[in-house]
């Protein structure tokens, strides 16, 4: 029997009264987000270069933490199977990266290396794909445990991920290939949803008819969401470091 963390799938009618007050999630991600922003304020006593732009990553990935985790996105998530890979894109392409960029001392990142980029790209692919797949989704959303197993796993090595693109000492090749993988196997994992010619995810099955949807519609557009939207923030990161390493160089032509 289904034990879903976020609770039973809610009705339209309902939904926005679904907020999850858990008191345990709340205290650690008011613990947590307010430990966070200490630390950068700390630092910002000793130096102010860049810890406006650190302060507001930090701020906007824990509150999106909450709207993730605390909001009625999270019984909509036991609803939809739609809105959990939105969740879930949101979590590994969105909050992973502000939380790297928030880091409160940048020399952490600037230690990995080629060789862990590439496993962390493995790993991340592994659990993306894992924790997309019928029998394991289904575990998670039987035991909260579990669960949270899941989105610890996502987010830890999405974060690891991250830190091997956003890392100072990454070469600009190294970085745009391994976001060009991201955006390839998430387009593959979204295009096997998509076109799959029965439902996948039995959690979803009946649940999704109030909402408009049958549950292979429901899952075509979890298939979209992952093949499209999903990859505009990589996208959007190669060409902010493509312009961030260029620009330099193009200045410097001017100069002479």
């Amino acid at each position: 029997m289904l034990d879903p963390y976020c609770g039973a799938a809610p009705l339209p009618a309902e939904w926005l009264g679904r907020w999850n007050l858990d008191p345990v999630l709340i205290a650690a991600l008011v613990g947590f987000g307010a430990l966070h922003l200490g630390l950068l304020r700390r630092e910002r006593v000793a130096s102010s270069v860049d810890m406006d732009s650190r302060m507001l990553s930090a701020a906007t990935a824990w509150s999106l933490l909450a709207v993730l985790f605390v909001s009625p996105l999270c019984a909509l998530t036991s609803a939809l199977f739609s809105a959990r890979v939105a969740h879930h894109a949101i979590l590994v392409a969105v909050v992973a990266p502000l939380l790297v960029l928030a880091w409160p001392r940048r020399p952490m990142p600037a230690t990995i290396g080629r060789a862990s980029g590439t496993a962390a790209f493995i790993v991340h692919m592994v659990l993306l794909w894992l924790w997309h797949a019928p029998a394991p989704y289904a575990a998670a959303l039987g035991d909260p445990r579990i669960f949270w197993v899941m989105e610890l796993s996502l987010l830890g090595s999405a974060i690891w991920l991250w830190s091997a693109v956003l890392s100072p000492a990454a070469r600009l090749g190294g970085a745009l290939a391994l976001l060009l993988g991201s955006v390839v196997q998430m387009g593959l994992l979204g295009a096997v949803i998509t076109f799959a010619r029965t439902p996948l995810y039995d959690a979803h099955l009946g649940v999704t008819t109030p909402w408009g949807l049958g549950a292979l519609q429901d899952q075509q557009l979890a298939g979209l969401i992952m093949w499209v939207p999903a990859s505009i923030p990589y996208l959007a990161a190669a060409l902010a470091l493509l312009a961030s390493r260029l620009a330099p160089a193009v200045a410097d032509d001017f100069a002479r």
